[in-house]
């Protein structure tokens, strides 16, 4: 009966959504405030509706019902209970719910917490909200329904895919998909702004918070998918630029040049035309990756369906959001004004410049990652677009940008004094030019890439504080003034410097784990030693374990440190008799922020052999911390009182920005 109810609600929010997505934008033709108010209703219900079907399939999967199908395709009596509730997002049917109820947490969230939205600008966001609902609602019930029944159900289910068995795949999906669905607020605001005729400076301060929120959902989740990746599948890589990795990163490019760009419309109501533009393709960079993971195109670990009607499906919602917001955008575009003039050099031009390479780079991820398929379609013919390509392309993108980022903050508005901020820059050049020169020296001059990668790191962080020190008053200000002076900064300040270091922290790791890590593939058996990272690895013992669902075969390694003491790494190669699938199990210990790494092999036939990969991996950590750190500082900025309270109500009038 619960299942049955869970489809219910499905159907019901549908219905739901049919009438969000009509009346409140009547209203708002209308002036009808009783139909505007309407869409406010209809969201808190519908996410209602829709948590209640969410609800409904997690206890089917918490009491292993195997009457339903997707149970049965993805679960298993024996499988720990944290499995079994991650495994509702596990597969395609029920990440899809996942991806649609947050979808609709954010239409509640608008519709409880937009109270100083305009009435008419409400509604037509909510409408657009509705729009994206009632898509994505249909394709579950048509192709996609996750309570389908199975008769006569089987007495055991079919497991899900170990890989997807682990603590990270509680914390990766939801998150992405937060930032993924989060960007759906952004475009339905453009949308709705280009139906309503009203694009200006208090638009943009509408948007900013959500757009924040969803990227720092965004950043998290890409982290913990990278991070994830690393450890469970055995590789010893951070990032493969897997073509459904780079579908998570482009929506991540796009969305951090959205934010800047809002930030000069606010300040300057500036790059109109621009930020709408980046709005709508943010949230369609977010619908190509889905469509990427679920259509079939793609074979990849995180690609989740391959079956072509969902993929005809989902290819028909992209062509009616994309095309149809595209298009409204070229009628509406030659309405828009300019906004505020500035000079090339000033906060509005660096920021300018920020997006001009932020969107440069998202285009060559997005020709890297669809070239293949564009090309086997048209020919046939079949080639990968890997790493090699990415690292030529994608990576002189970013280091004049890298350069660029300490000055952001400190130039004026308008017009700005380029020499003026270089000097305030000057500690920071020093500390870059002493560690690529100190790096030089120890490497002897053979590491020339990563002693400028190092360089650029250090750049990065110290450039970030140097804004707070300014502000600040330092160094002639005395440290009581110096602190009170900071005390009264806004938050957002603290959260563009932590942002920017968190970046900076993140590349020292990428410099340090590329040019410096080890690695050995060998074959080893008990009693074996090996050195890695200046230690000794011990192969001390194979064992074998029973698991819950799962059978294993360890690898108990000790790892000799500092000539005495000894720690002990256990990898193992993992095997599921219910999938009758294997998986690595790789072996980590973390020594401040450096890793050594041991994945374990195949078992070799001379009595006890295995073949080892050893990696030893210094300041790898600092990828995550970085990302960490920049999510944090987006955290900051968000609790900033002038996004809490959003914008001042506006005089009613008709496009502001729309020439005489």
């Amino acid at each position: 009966m619960t299942v049955e109810l869970g489809h219910f609600a499905l159907v019901l929010a549908a219905v739901l959504s049919l009438v969000q997505s009509v009346l409140p934008m009547i209203g708002a033709r209308r002036g009808n405030t009783r139909l505007m108010e309407l869409g406010s209703n209809t969201a808190i219900g519908i996410f209602a509706l829709l948590s209640l079907a969410f609800a409904a399939l997690t206890m089917a999967y918490i009491t292993s019902d195997f009457s339903v199908l997707n149970v049965v395709q993805n679960s298993h009596s024996l499988k720990p209970m944290l499995y079994k509730i991650t495994g509702v997002w596990g597969n395609h049917e029920g990440s899809m719910l996942l991806w649609v109820l947050i979808l609709a947490f954010f239409g509640a969230l608008v519709a409880s917490f937009g109270r100083d939205l305009p009435a008419t600008l409400k509604a037509n966001v909510l409408g657009v909200q509705a729009w994206i609902t009632l898509a994505f609602l249909a394709f579950i019930l048509m192709t996609s329904n996750p309570f389908t029944r199975i008769f006569p159900a089987p007495m055991e289910g079919q497991d899900l895919n170990p890989i997807l068995q682990d603590i990270g795949l509680a914390i990766h999906p939801p998150l992405l998909y937060l930032g993924y669905v989060g960007f759906s607020i952004s475009f339905s605001f453009a949308v709705a702004a280009l139906i309503e005729g009203r694009i200006d400076a208090a638009w943009a301060r509408w948007v900013r918070p959500w757009t924040l929120a969803a990227w720092i959902c965004l950043t998290a989740g890409i982290s913990m998918g990278s991070y994830w990746a690393y450890y469970e599948l055995g590789w010893g890589g951070w990032w493969f630029w897997d073509p459904v990795e780079n579908a998570s990163f482009m929506p991540w490019l796009s969305g951090t040049a959205l934010l800047h760009s809002a930030l000069v419309m606010e300040k300057r109501s500036a790059l109109k035309i621009w930020t709408v533009l980046l709005a709508i393709l943010t949230f369609s960079l977010s619908l190509l990756g889905t469509f990427l993971v679920r259509s079939g195109v793609l074979t990849s670990v995180h690609s989740f369906a391959v079956d072509p009607e969902r993929g005809v499906f989902i290819l028909g919602i992209l062509a009616l959001f994309i095309g149809g917001s595209l298009a409204l955008f070229a009628f509406r575009a030659s309405e828009l004004g300019s906004g505020g003039l500035f000079a090339p050099i000033s906060r509005e031009g660096s920021l300018v410049l920020n997006n001009l390479f932020l969107t440069t780079a998202t285009a060559t991820v997005l020709i890297g990652t669809l070239y293949p398929l564009i090309l086997e379609v048209l020919t046939g013919e079949k080639i990968s677009v890997g790493e090699p390509f990415f690292n030529l392309t994608f990576g002189p993108l970013m280091v004049p940008l890298l350069l660029a980022v300490p000055f952001g903050p400190l130039l004026a508005w308008k017009r700005a004094d380029l020499a003026g901020a270089a000097q305030r820059l000057y500690l920071a050049v020093g500390l870059a030019l002493a560690v690529v020169i100190v790096t030089l020296a120890v490497t002897q001059g053979v590491r020339i890439l990563a002693a400028f990668g190092f360089g650029l790191a250090v750049w990065l962080m110290a450039g970030s504080l140097t804004d707070l020190a300014y502000r600040a008053g330092l160094p002639k200000a005395s440290s009581g003034v110096a602190w009170r002076r900071l005390k009264g900064l806004p938050r957002s300040a603290f959260g563009t410097a932590l942002a920017h270091f968190g970046l900076g922290v993140t590349l020292l790791g990428i410099v340090t784990v590329s040019a410096f890590e080890t690695e050995t593939v060998t074959v080893m058996q008990p009693g074996d030693s090996i050195a890695v990272g200046g230690n000794s690895l011990r192969f001390e013992a194979m064992e074998e374990r029973e698991g819950p669902n799962y059978q294993d075969m360890v690898g108990i390694f000790s790892l000799v440190r500092e000539g005495s003491r000894t720690v002990t790494i256990e990898s193992a190669k993992r095997f599921y008799p219910a999938r009758q699938m294997p998986t690595t199990e790789a072996g980590i210990y973390t020594h401040l922020f450096s890793q050594t790494y041991v994945s374990l092999g195949d078992a070799q036939s001379n009595g006890g052999a295995n073949v080892v990969r050893v990696w030893y991996k210094p300041l790898v950590t600092l990828i995550w911390y970085g990302t960490v750190l920049m999510a944090l500082g987006g955290m900051v900025s968000l609790a900033d009182r002038r996004l809490r309270i959003g914008a001042p109500s506006r005089r009613s009038r008709r496009v502001s920005d729309v020439p005489a």
